[in-house]
């Protein structure tokens, strides 16, 4: 048996290949929590776009299902009790700030400060287009939410006049009890110095089975420490502490040269060893993308389970 990680684990919820399946959300939801895992991880589309008809960088399309995160996540709020909500992620620039904010404070009550939002800017431009924001200003539109969004869970009255958003004399309630843990979902050097500015953890990952792997994407844990020395010395320019900056690092069937690896919970484990001894802080599970039956990635939750000795 692997030696205990001794630090949180989640797990990806495989919705694109349980489309629409209420009853298999539910189960999966509650066993995951049963079997000891700390986060209930949850990506995010609003549309997917048909590749016969639009330029995409990203692998999925109009026939990728999603559920809708502030819905699904409150749903399964109430059949647990433990286990953390991780939105990675939420592409904010094309949702207006002022109802995410809300959206998230009415979750993070609900579950009872249980909720985390991820975010990063997205590359599908078809969503952008359809919701009715700019693809080509959201990294700058980001920067202006990050900000907001945490002065409209803190604040009784909030004044904001920016490029992007106004509010005058407003506010949001009921509001959290916490500030929410905003965390950045990306890859360039761009999104790892707004992260030391702004983020309060990084969402890292090696990329999906679907799809090949840019050269910028992390491939082996002496790659993860380098992006880590960069979000700290972000951190430390802004003047903020980059201890209390997190690393969770996704590990699926991605292996280290970019090849798709049959699962294996050993492997996946010792992997997972590898990565925290790089500096990961957290580590999330994925059995995405490989055509699982719902079954088959209950049983990947139980086998990782029982290797980690949850």
């Amino acid at each position: 048996m692997a030696p205990k990680l001794n630090v949180p684990v989640g797990i990806v919820f495989p919705q694109a290949e349980t489309a629409g399946n209420v009853v298999f959300a539910r189960e999966f939801s509650i066993a995951v929590e049963d079997l000891g895992y700390d986060q209930l991880v949850l990506y995010e589309h609003v549309l997917g776009a048909d590749p016969a008809h639009h330029t995409l960088s990203g692998p999925y399309t109009h026939r990728s299902p999603f559920w809708e995160p502030f819905v699904f996540f409150s749903h399964v709020a109430a059949l647990t009790s433990t286990i953390e909500f991780v939105l990675a992620v939420l592409v904010l620039p094309q949702r207006q700030t002022a109802l995410v904010a809300k959206q998230a404070a009415t979750l993070d009550l609900l579950c009872n400060d249980r909720f985390r939002l991820g975010v990063g800017v997205g590359w599908n431009q078809v969503e952008y287009e359809a919701l009715g924001e700019n693809f080509r200003t959201r990294g700058k539109r980001i920067e202006e939410q990050i900000p907001l969004l945490r002065r409209l869970w803190r604040e009784n009255l909030v004044t904001h006049e920016g490029k992007f958003d106004a509010i005058h004399h407003a506010s949001i309630l009921p509001r959290p009890n916490r500030d929410i843990p905003i965390w950045f979902g990306g890859w360039s050097d761009r999104v790892l110095d707004r992260l030391g500015r702004l983020g309060d953890g990084w969402l890292a990952a090696t990329g999906s089975p679907k799809t090949a792997l840019g050269r910028n994407r992390i491939l082996r844990p002496e790659d993860l420490q380098h992006r880590i020395e960069r979000i700290k010395q972000s951190a430390e320019q802004s003047g903020r502490d980059p201890n209390e900056i997190g690393i969770s690092m996704l590990v699926s069937a991605v292996g280290y040269e970019g090849t798709v690896m049959p699962f294996d919970p050993g492997e996946w484990v010792e992997r997972a060893t590898q990565w925290v001894e790089a500096g990961a802080t957290e580590i999330i599970f994925a059995s995405v993308d490989l055509d699982f039956s719902p079954n088959d990635h209950l049983s990947v939750a139980r086998d990782l389970a029982s290797a980690l000795d949850l």
